[in-house]
């Protein structure tokens, strides 16, 4: 995974150390159990990975 511009971040967060910077952003979610803003945008504020997956569920049960 590589660097990006702050420019480019998808993350609404400015404000954060790990803004525009990929590697850091995954790792640090990754210690914390969540994902980040660009892998789930789709969050409500909630960023869990029990939230990702029940979001996902929602996504097939629609189809």
């Amino acid at each position: 995974m590589e660097n990006t511009a702050n420019d480019f971040c998808a993350c609404p967060k400015k404000s954060c150390p790990n803004n525009g910077n990929c590697r850091s952003c995954v790792e640090k979610h990754k210690n914390t159990d969540s994902l980040p803003y660009c892998l789930f945008p789709n969050n409500n504020g909630d960023k869990s990975l029990k939230n990702f997956y029940l979001k996902l569920k929602e996504r097939f049960e629609k189809d």
